[in-house]
C-alpha cells in the first residue's frame, strides 16, 4: 500500500463524518439546522471552533441561492479556505531547512510519553542519509535505560554513530558531548533525543529549559530546529502539548505521527490556525519511508475528501 493511501485510510473516519454532514446540506434550500450540524461536525473531527467557524461562514457564502449545481463551488470554497489556513504550516523540506543552515545543524527533539520521538528521530537520520548528510544521534533521554538501548539498536540498523552516556546521566551534558562530537567526527547534522514529560510537569519542562541553554553555550546559536513530536490521536491535548513546550523551549516545527489510524487527524488543522508552526514531517506507519515532507493539498483532500472537481 503506498503511502498516500495509509494516509487516506488513516482519516477515513474524519472523512466519511464530515462528507456525510455536508452532503446533506448541499443540493437544496440552506438549512440552518443542517449548517449546526456540519459546524459540529468539523469540531467533533478536532478541527476546532475557529476553524469550524471560519468554515462555515464561506459555506453560507457559497450558498448563497444554492442549487444542486453549485456542489462543485462549495467544495473548492471549504478546500481553498483549509489549504488558506494550513499555508502557515507548510515550508522547506527538512533537507532544505539544513541545508540552508549552519553546520553543524542542531535539532532537539523533544514531546511527551509515547509520541514515538526516538522512532522518528531514527527514520529522519535514514533520511538525512540518503540525502548525503552525516546525521549523530545523542541519546539525551537518560532516565530510561531502554530508551538508550532503542536508540543505539536503530543506530545500529542504519549505520549511524551514537553519543550515549550511562543511565542516569546529567542529560544537558549529553548534549554537550553530542554537539562536541558531531564538530570532532565532521557530522553536519545533530538529533539530540530526550526524555518524554508530560507537558504539565514543570520540574521536568525546567529541566528541557536547562538542556536548551547548555546546547548555546556548546555552539552558539544552537538548537537551530526545537522539533515537537505530536501524536495525531489525541486531539485537542496534542494542542495543549504544542502550546506548553512552544511556551517552555521555542518549538519551531512540528512531526505528527500515528495519522494512520485516527479519527482525529483535523488536528492539524487547528494547531496550524493556533500556533502558525510548520508542520515538518507526518507519519503514517512504522516504516522509514511513512514519514513524509507534510503536503497541505494532499493533506486536505485526504482530510476531507475535497479534491479539486
Amino acid at each position: 500500500m503506498g503511502w498516500m493511501q495509509r494516509l487516506s485510510d488513516g482519516l477515513t473516519k474524519t472523512r466519511s463524518a464530515v462528507r456525510g454532514s455536508l452532503d446533506r446540506l448541499l443540493g437544496r434550500a440552506v438549512d440552518p439546522a443542517l449548517l449546526d450540524e456540519f459546524e459540529a461536525t468539523l469540531i467533533s473531527s478536532d478541527l476546532g471552533a475557529s476553524v469550524a467557524e471560519r468554515l462555515i461562514s464561506q459555506l453560507k457564502e457559497a450558498l448563497k441561492g444554492t442549487d444542486a449545481s453549485q456542489v462543485a463551488h462549495v467544495h473548492s470554497t471549504l478546500r481553498q479556505t483549509l489549504l488558506d489556513i494550513l499555508r502557515p504550516a507548510s515550508g522547506p523540506s527538512f533537507e532544505a531547512l539544513i541545508a540552508e543552515g549552519p553546520k553543524p545543524f542542531v535539532v532537539l527533539v523533544v514531546g511527551v510519553n509515547g509520541v514515538g520521538k526516538t522512532t522518528s528521530m531514527a527514520k529522519l537520520a535514514q533520511r538525512l542519509m540518503q540525502g548525503k548528510h552525516v546525521p549523530l544521534l545523542v541519546a539525551a533521554d537518560t532516565f530510561r535505560a531502554a530508551a538508550i538501548d532503542q536508540l543505539q539498536v536503530w543506530a545500529d540498523r542504519i549505520g549511524v554513530e551514537v553519543v550515549r552516556h550511562r543511565h542516569g546521566a546529567d542529560p544537558a551534558a549529553v548534549a554537550y558531548d553530542g554537539i562536541t562530537a558531531a564538530k570532532a567526527r565532521q557530522a553536519d547534522v545533530v538529533l539530540i533525543d530526550t526524555a518524554g514529560r508530560l507537558h504539565t510537569k514543570s520540574n521536568l519542562m525546567e529541566e528541557l529549559r536547562k538542556v536548551t541553554r547548555v546546547i548555546g553555550q556548546a555552539l552558539p546559536g544552537a538548537p537551530h530546529e526545537v522539533l515537537l513530536v505530536l501524536d495525531a490521536t489525541l486531539g485537542q491535548n496534542a494542542l495543549a502539548q504544542a502550546r506548553q513546550f512552544r511556551e517552555t523551549v521555542g518549538v519551531t516545527g512540528l512531526v505528527l505521527t500515528k495519522l494512520d489510524g485516527t479519527a482525529k487527524g483535523g488536528i492539524v488543522v487547528a494547531i496550524a490556525d493556533e500556533l502558525k508552526l510548520p508542520v515538518r514531517l507526518i507519519g503514517v506507519g512504522e516504516g522509514v519511508e511513512d514519514l513524509q515532507d507534510f503536503q497541505p493539498r494532499a493533506f486536505v483532500d485526504a482530510l476531507l475528501g475535497l479534491s479539486a472537481e
